[in-house]
C-alpha cells in the first residue's frame, strides 16, 4: 500500500515539474506588475527570479506591502475569482506562469503538490500576521530589525550573514509602516550599534551581530 501511495506522489510530482519547465516564462522589469487587484485569477505564478511586493492599496490611495515575495515562492494562491491583492515586480526579475485551473486540478491528485501549495498558503497567512504584530507594537528598530531577521531567513540556508535589498527604501517603508527617512535613520543607527554594515550602495547588508539583531527584533 505505502509503495503504491509513494508511486503515486512520485508520479505526481513528475507531471508537476514537466508542467512546470513548460510553463511560459514572464520577464520583469523593475516596477511592473505581475497582477492587479480586482484583475481575474487565471494564472498562479512562481518566482524564479527577483523580488515582487504583494501590496494592498488602501482607501486613500496609500500602499500597504504587504510581503515580498522571493524566487521559489508562489503568488496569486486562492479559491476566488480575482485577485485581492497586487503584485509588482521591485527589480528585473523572471516568474514561470501556471494555469490556476491545471493547477488546482493537479493538486486534487497529487499530495505532494497539495501540501506544498497548502505550506505557501501558510507562509503568506504567518507573514500577514507577523505584519499585523511587527506594524503595530513594535519600535522603529524593532521593525527594521525584525525585517533583516526574516529576509535573512527567507532568501538563505540560513548560515550566511549578508542579505541583498532587491527592494528600494520605499518598498521596505510601506512594508513596515514607516518613512522613507525612518527606514533610513534606523539603518545608519545599527551601522553604528555595530550590528550590520551597509555595503554596495546600500544594496548589500552584512550582519554583523546577529544574536543582537535578534534581540533587537524582539523575537
Amino acid at each position: 500500500m505505502g509503495s503504491s501511495q509513494d508511486a503515486a506522489r512520485s508520479k505526481g510530482s513528475r507531471v508537476f515539474d514537466e508542467r512546470l519547465t513548460h510553463a511560459s516564462e514572464r520577464r520583469l522589469e523593475a516596477k511592473e506588475h505581475v497582477f492587479c487587484e480586482g484583475d481575474p485569477r487565471t494564472h498562479v505564478y512562481r518566482i524564479e527570479e527577483g523580488v515582487v511586493a504583494i501590496y494592498k492599496t488602501l482607501f486613500d490611495g496609500r500602499r500597504r506591502i504587504i510581503d515580498f515575495a522571493y524566487p521559489g515562492d508562489y503568488i496569486g494562491l486562492g479559491m476566488i475569482g480575482e485577485h485581492i491583492m497586487s503584485a509588482q515586480a521591485t527589480c528585473p526579475g523572471r516568474v514561470r506562469c501556471l494555469s490556476a485551473a491545471a493547477l488546482e486540478s493537479l493538486a486534487e491528485t497529487d499530495a505532494s503538490l497539495a501540501l506544498k501549495l497548502y505550506k505557501s498558503v501558510c507562509q503568506d497567512l504567518a507573514a500577514a500576521r507577523s505584519l499585523l504584530v511587527t506594524v503595530g507594537q513594535r519600535s522603529a528598530i524593532e521593525r527594521v530589525a525584525a525585517f533583516l531577521v526574516a529576509l535573512r531567513r527567507r532568501t538563505g540556508d540560513g548560515s550566511s550573514d549578508v542579505v541583498t535589498l532587491a527592494m528600494r527604501r520605499s518598498d521596505i517603508a510601506d512594508l513596515l509602516g514607516l518613512t522613507i527617512e525612518t527606514v533610513s535613520r534606523t539603518l545608519t543607527k545599527l551601522r553604528e550599534m555595530d550590528v550590520i554594515d551597509v555595503e554596495q550602495g546600500g544594496t548589500t547588508v552584512r550582519l554583523r551581530d546577529i544574536a543582537r539583531l535578534t534581540d533587537l527584533a524582539n523575537e
